[in-house]
């Protein structure tokens, strides 16, 4: 199996100062709603005691709870209130004045109403970004749809790495979720056409909206197709505007190989769908219903990567390959990190051939 690296987001920028770099971790991580325990709070604390001085704290409040981009798109109302508590904390460390500026920021929080939904960006490497509405909830209407995980951000960084397995082609993406993996790769990889596919109706409609979130337009169509309906939403855009986005109804339990083929796809992604052994063996069903070869004549590729939650798990998905005959290999992971996720979980991308 690939180990990933342990570089912490941001290591890319080496030219900058350690105060931005700090501010520019606290950034991502803060927008990205990563856990607050997690975030470089050591690291803060020591800018502090060598500064003395409190414009480390206004620099990453400015950075984090006042960006234009929580003020639009927030984090959910407790996280923000956690967070700035712990900013609050490391300034009585120092034991100078108040700052009016995280109080009243506070205030502004403690006044907000709770949602069950909340937002999260992820800066791209452009400065651009990617926001998605998730809801609060892991599990939600009976789904864990509706919220990222890590597998679908290290998808995202090796497709950003690797952008000309997506340039100018069509894309089929299983079980996109919130689809923070389609939406990276369709701002940074310039595909023709990028699918977004999943089953739950809750699951579907957040991932329309997330699209629409993002700058990309959806035009309506509902048809029939094979032995399922299928749910199909597409935009024509120009090269300036993007591709072609569709999202899409598909059930991996019901015969898709006509729906499959009317994809007409070159290349399929997945993410953190080899999860429970009842679900791997329908998505290896589906898998043996693509067509090996493109409609340009070329192989069908397919990348698939996975958190390596139960080893089990897991191994059944590889044998499972194994016995309809479909081969795999281990893609080395991304040389470089610049989403905000446990770097200690063991996360692999396989590479499957038909």
């Amino acid at each position: 199996m690939a180990e990933k690296r342990p570089a912490e987001a941001g290591e890319e920028e080496e030219e900058e100062a350690p105060e931005e770099r700090l501010e520019l971790a606290f950034q991502r991580g803060f927008l990205a709603g990563r856990r607050v325990a997690h975030l470089p709070w050591k690291d803060l604390a020591e800018t502090l005691r060598i500064s003395k001085d409190s414009s480390p704290l206004l620099a990453i409040l400015q950075k984090t709870v006042l960006h234009p981009l929580c003020m639009k798109y927030p984090p959910s109302v407790k996280y923000r209130r956690y967070f700035l508590s712990e900013l609050i904390k490391q300034h009585e460390c120092m034991a100078a004045e108040p700052l009016d500026e995280l109080y009243e920021a506070l205030g502004d929080i403690f006044n907000a109403e709770a949602s069950t939904h909340c937002y999260k960006s992820y800066i791209l490497p452009s400065g651009d970004s990617v926001t998605v509405r998730e809801n609060v909830a892991i599990i939600s209407q009976g789904t864990t749809g509706l919220v990222t995980w890590d597998a679908g951000l290290y998808l995202a960084e090796w497709a950003l790495e690797h952008p000309s397995v997506f340039t100018n082609r069509r894309i089929l993406e299983l079980g996109s979720g919130t689809g923070l993996t389609g939406i990276a790769i369709c701002k940074t990889c310039h595909p023709r056409a990028y699918i977004f596919s999943d089953l739950h109706q809750s699951v579907l409609e957040e991932l329309s909206e997330n699209i629409y979130l993002n700058g990309f337009f959806l035009q309506s169509e509902c048809y029939s197709l094979g032995r399922g309906k299928c749910r199909y939403h597409e935009a024509e855009l120009d090269e300036s505007q993007g591709p072609c986005v569709t999202v899409a109804e598909l059930d991996w339990n019901l015969g898709a190989k006509e729906q499959l083929a009317e994809f007409r796809v070159d290349v399929i992604v997945a993410a953190d769908v080899v999860y429970d052994p009842n679900l791997t063996q329908s998505l290896v069903a589906l898998l043996r219903q693509l067509p090996t070869y493109t409609d340009a004549g070329n192989l069908l590729e397919i990348y698939i990567a996975s958190t390596c939650r139960n080893p089990d798990t897991y191994c059944h998905f590889q044998r499972a390959l194994e016995h309809v005959g479909i081969r795999w290999e281990v893609v080395p992971g991304p040389r470089k990190n610049f989403f905000p996720y446990d770097q200690n979980t063991k996360i692999t991308i396989l590479k499957l051939l038909l």
